[in-house]
């Protein structure tokens, strides 16, 4: 089909979608397109999930139940677990997960069993976009010679292009509508395809179109790379300024007040979420096949991952403080998810405190409004995960504890209350504030 025939059907909305995975990343899209009236198919191999969203309930806080209500009932989303609706689709989203391996190496499985899967169902005039946050080069050398291998060719046959997904979980201000988009085709139909697509979801101002989709793939590394290393910065200038008696929230605080050449971040027990985490292992990696080695980004990587091992080193050294020894102490972790006000738990720095506590002989406990279970790899035997549960945050619950590590600062969270109610409190978040009252039972990290 002729690429401005497509690019007519797509403005008039004559076209059917599909997205392969609906989590972080998919569901949004899904939606967001669904909304916008275009007939969309959610595909995602987990049935319970498929479940869920039939009943019009959502598992993302970010996405309402109502609106998934809306496109449900409306007609515009349609869910399954059968890959074959791709052969009925003109576009395919790819927003499958892409975690790394123990040894800190990438993989694209879901990338390549989604791709493999979409290729038997792969026609003519078909627009295939990845979302997936990965390494320069997936889509030209992983994506697109499964699709190739069907007989069809990119810019003729099919088109392909890369957009990085921009998701902030709880982020008020800027979702999928607002948040301006980057799109790198395989060639310049794909390029011009994928932007109109986006342009029924966002407005056309907000799109940026580079020269391919290496480009929109180290787009996304870099911004990520970005956060990790000024994030290790002060992760790092924490650790000095506790040896220096000095409080690196004040510091910022003072440092904030240049109105030019300062960005604040802050430290914390570690980072979270798939990307912080992830992507400059996934830059690493690539790296090393050009001889290249990203060191400063690697480096940050390590701070940041030496977090959860500094601020439970905090916990120890405030117990013993008090005459009280790791071994046997009832510890409280308010926080489990990766960030505040999410219920979202992936690398969460809260999981591995969790476990360090734990091998170090703490009774430990956890409170989060937003996650009533979590499973901590046991130290004793990997395959048998540790299993908690949310207690619920009480008086009685507070002052039973040896020490309570506030980890991540909900907003649910009555600071004042929880400060009176507990013995010790290890504030990794700065929730107690830069000059916390009762400053003798707050041991900031």
């Amino acid at each position: 089909m002729p690429v401005r025939d497509l690019e007519a059907r797509i403005r008039k909305r004559q076209i059917r979608l599909g997205v392969i995975g609906l989590g972080y990343v998919g569901l949004p899209c899904a939606v967001g397109f669904a909304k916008a009236g275009v007939r969309t198919t959610g595909i995602d191999v987990d049935r319970e999930r498929l479940d869920i969203l039939r009943r019009g309930q959502s598992h993302i806080p970010d996405i309402p139940s109502e609106t998934v209500t809306a496109v449900v009932e409306g007609g515009t989303l349609e869910l399954t677990d059968d890959y074959a609706s791709l052969g009925e689709l003109d576009v395919a989203f790819i927003c499958v997960p892409t975690p790394f391996t123990r040894a800190k190496a990438p993989d694209l499985s879901s990338i390549v069993a989604a791709s493999t899967s979409l290729g038997k169902y792969l026609h003519p005039g078909q627009i295939v976009v990845l979302q997936s946050t990965t390494y320069p080069g997936t889509t030209e050398e992983v994506v697109l010679p499964i699709l190739e291998a069907t007989g069809l060719r990119s810019e003729e046959d099919f088109f392909l292009a890369f957009s990085p997904e921009r998701i902030d979980p709880g982020n008020r201000l800027f979702g999928p509508e607002n948040t301006p988009k980057v799109v790198g085709g395989i060639g310049p139909a794909s390029s011009t395809l994928a932007a109109v697509l986006f342009e029924l979801i966002i407005d056309q101002k907000h799109i940026h179109i580079v020269s391919s989709p290496k480009t929109a793939e180290m787009c996304k590394l870099l911004e990520n790379s970005f956060r990790s290393v000024n994030i290790a910065l002060v992760n790092e200038l924490t650790k000095l300024c506790g040896r220096m008696g000095i409080d690196i929230w004040e510091v910022i605080e003072a440092a904030a007040t240049k109105p030019f050449g300062f960005m604040p971040f802050y430290p914390g027990p570690g980072v979270g979420g798939h990307c912080i985490p992830v992507d400059p292992y996934y830059l690493s990696w690539k790296a090393r096949e050009y001889n290249f080695y990203t060191k400063f980004v690697e480096l940050a990587a390590e701070v940041n991952q030496s977090m959860p091992y500094y601020t439970v080193a905090k916990v120890a050294r405030a117990l013993n403080a008090c005459g009280r020894p790791v071994q046997g102490s009832q510890i409280l972790v308010l926080g489990t998810a990766f960030k505040r006000n999410v219920d979202d738990l992936r690398n969460s720095p809260s999981l591995e405190m969790m476990k360090l506590l734990v091998s170090d002989g703490a009774r430990v406990f956890y409170h989060d409004p937003h996650i009533p279970k979590v499973e901590v790899e046991n130290p004793q035997d990997p395959n048998r995960p540790l299993v908690f549960e949310s207690r619920d945050l009480t008086s009685e619950l507070l002052q039973a504890m040896d020490c309570v590590l506030i980890a991540v600062h909900h907003d649910v969270y009555e600071i004042p209350w929880i400060v009176e109610h507990s013995r010790l409190i290890v504030d990794a978040q700065n929730a107690t504030g830069v000059r916390p009252t009762n400053a003798g039972k707050v041991v900031k990290l």
